[in-house]
């Protein structure tokens, strides 16, 4: 018989070594295996947070790595909760974040009440709908921005199909008006399949039974829509507001393939605002301060979010 590899290894570990290992408790054993992923935790997101936080009170400008760095306080800070500038991409955020989280929670629960209920072909619907979550961002946005073209993209023409308005009279990336709503429109699309996957899940948790038991008492299905779908569905949607909330508030990619942020600064995101700071301005110590600012916002709205999730959980 053969030996394996466990017993190969055991044999060439050296005694001292292998007394030493027997002697290990179970609690030190696990910190064994878990200390190089605290180290690598260390090491890649809270020393960077640390070195952050010290050059937001600072000058620095990384660009002019030999200037010297003066200690300006809470200075950067008040620049930034007092610039105008700031608080009209809070707005744009707050107005994209919105209507997506909207857009996305109704038409994605629509989609998989739709699905939950086994019709022929609802396996093959399933997949294909999940496919624009599949792409990457940078490929929707080159694909949404063809769609967009005034003279060629087929969205203006569908557009004109339904309401009969000239294709070419209106830009939905070039428009003032229209440019936030290009982005809410493409995020909704990549992303509704997203809400749907986490909602249908929700929904196929909920037994039988209970449907059952209130046909027993003659409740409609309106009634049993009301008191039993939504009611226990709606930690999962929680929870897919809070995954959608955090990445549209972080989101760059998409929107910089769309629109770049303008026209102007109209769809400028508070990440689009956060990298020109950063690496166009050269403003590190003023850009430092402003992701502390917006690390804070997102931590302590998710905290406040994730306790009211947690007390949906418990009824």
């Amino acid at each position: 018989m053969t030996d394996s590899p466990v017993d190969k290894l055991a044999r060439a570990t050296p005694q001292p070594v292998a007394r030493r290992v027997r002697g290990l408790s179970d609690r030190a054993i696990a910190w064994i295996f878990v200390a190089p992923t605290i180290f690598l935790l260390l090491a890649v997101n809270i020393f960077p947070l640390i070195w952050t936080i010290r050059l937001s009170f600072t000058n620095f400008r990384a660009n002019r790595p030999n200037r010297e760095v003066e200690w300006v306080g809470l200075r950067n800070y008040e620049r930034i909760l007092t610039d105008s500038d700031i608080w009209l991409t809070m707005q744009a955020t707050a107005h994209f974040l919105f209507w997506t989280i909207l857009l996305q929670v109704l038409i994605g629960f629509t989609i998989a009440w739709l699905i939950n209920r086994n019709f022929k072909g609802s396996a093959f619907w399933t997949t294909v709908i999940v496919l624009p979550m599949m792409l990457s961002p940078a490929v929707v946005g080159n694909f949404w921005t063809f769609l967009y073209q005034p003279q060629i993209g087929l969205f203006n023409y569908a557009v004109s199909f339904f309401t009969g308005v000239d294709p070419s009279s209106f830009s939905m990336i070039g428009s003032v008006n229209l440019a936030p709503w290009s982005i809410i429109i493409v995020d909704t699309w990549m992303w509704t399949p997203f809400v749907m996957l986490i909602c249908l899940a929700g929904l196929r948790s909920i037994p039988d039974s209970i449907y059952e038991a209130a046909e027993v008492d003659r409740a409609s299905p309106w009634r049993q829509f009301w008191t039993i779908t939504v009611p226990m569905v709606l930690p999962f949607l929680m929870l897919a507001v809070l995954f959608r909330g955090i990445e549209n508030f972080k989101m760059f990619d998409l929107v910089v393939q769309l629109t770049g942020g303008g026209p102007g600064s109209i769809t400028e995101l508070t990440s689009i605002n956060l990298k020109r700071e950063a690496f166009e301005k050269w403003r590190t110590g003023y850009a430092s301060a402003y992701a502390i600012i917006l690390f804070v916002t997102v931590f302590g709205l998710a905290s406040i979010y994730v306790k009211a999730l947690n007390k949906v959980k418990e009824r």
